[in-house]
């Protein structure tokens, strides 16, 4: 198991995930009902720890099946990735919000960052 190999892809991960929501921070607290001023007033920095936790157990997850299943190489660990975060991780995010009635455009949007961050864990893992 390569320790920083999971640090420096769950790190790509979230950061992925900070690019994403900076760009489409409006249509994402559209989709959410909450306004600029009220996601600012909640500091809590436990989001952000989870989004982290996340981010490390996924990679070294996803090191683990990479390992496991020989796959190697950085456009086969990005394709990988990509297709975690699209066909095994995204239907789930959902299935949750198709039954809790979320907009569908946060289905997109929380998708497309699962989509992406995947494949920029893979990616890194790919390097190597």
């Amino acid at each position: 198991m390569n320790i920083l190999a999971i640090v420096i892809a769950a790190a790509a991960g979230f950061g992925v995930g900070a690019v994403w929501y900076m760009t489409l921070a409006k249509p994402w607290m559209a989709a959410i009902g909450k306004t600029e001023a009220e996601v600012k007033a909640d500091e809590s920095p436990l989001p952000y720890i989870i989004a982290g936790l996340g981010a490390l157990s996924a990679a070294a997850v996803m090191q683990h099946m990479f390992a496991a299943g020989g796959v190697e190489g950085v456009l086969r660990s990005l394709g990988y990735g990509a297709g975690i975060g699209a066909f095994i991780v995204m239907p789930w995010v959902i299935l949750h919000y198709a039954f809790a009635g979320r907009p569908r455009s946060l289905w997109w949007i929380d998708g497309g960052h699962t989509i992406a961050a995947f494949a920029a864990m893979g990616l890194v893992l790919g390097l190597f």
